[in-house]
């Protein structure tokens, strides 16, 4: 073999070792991803990611419900449901598709997460005492979360819109803004491929201490439609 068919030879194999370590890092291929839930927001995700080709594990406090067992068939592929300890610990990603109240106390039975991505489309609002929404607590349900889990890779996604949308993103007239914030950026471009993969839109808007203004956001969209001016979030990039 002549040099320069060795360099290409070596060359090639070099590039071939780095595209399987990045598609291993940054979730590339096929991930198993656990609902941990399964209501109206569960019950929009599971399917939708299913349908980009992973596998889907449903974390049920009854997995064995009717309305569960529904679901999984909906879901299709290899999807099941199990118990929420048992789900996450089978995933790579991990949703916490629960009501915003609870999310820390489920985040803290569900065992040792670290190294895994964990979704968080919860929000800590209710109402005021003049009616309107408002935040309840003083940081965010994602950092209250990844302080519950320092090795994990909380990454803020999902809270700024209805189920609804997400299942037909075309409901909302135009296309929609998915923000995200998070502390890993390979976290966060991992779940802006899920996010684009159901047709929605993504835009990375820095670390997880930002999440209290993500949550802030549905506040005033809750607010919107309860004023009667409902709307969605698109967040138009600038030309460059």
């Amino acid at each position: 073999m002549n040099t320069s068919i060795r360099t290409v030879s070596s060359t090639f194999a070099s590039v071939l070792v780095l595209s399987v370590a990045l598609t291993a890092t940054f979730g590339a291929s096929a991930e198993t991803i656990a609902l941990i839930g399964t209501g109206n927001v569960a019950g929009a995700l599971g399917p939708e990611f299913a349908m980009q080709g992973h596998d889907i594990v449903y974390g049920s406090r009854n997995p064995d419900r009717a309305e569960v067992r529904e679901l999984v068939a909906r879901t299709g592929g290899n999807a099941f449901a199990t118990g929420q300890a048992e789900a996450a610990a089978q995933a790579d990603i991990v949703v916490i598709a629960v009501p915003g109240d609870v999310a820390e106390q489920v985040v803290a039975s569900l065992g040792d997460l670290s190294g895994k991505i964990i979704i968080d489309p919860t929000n800590r609002v209710g109402p005021g005492d003049d009616g309107f929404m408002m935040h309840t607590v003083a940081t965010s349900n994602a950092e209250l979360i990844q302080a519950l889990a320092p090795e994990a890779y909380v990454v803020k996604a999902f809270n700024t819109l209805n189920y609804r949308t997400m299942i037909d993103p075309e409901l909302s007239g135009g296309p929609v803004t998915i923000p995200l914030v998070g502390n890993n950026a390979e976290a966060k471009a991992t779940v802006a491929a899920l996010v684009e993969g159901m047709g929605l839109e993504s835009i990375d808007l820095g670390p997880v201490r930002f999440a209290h203004v993500l949550e802030g956001m549905l506040v005033i969209w809750i607010n919107g439609r309860s004023a009667g001016t409902p709307y969605d979030y698109h967040l138009r990039p600038q030309p460059q």
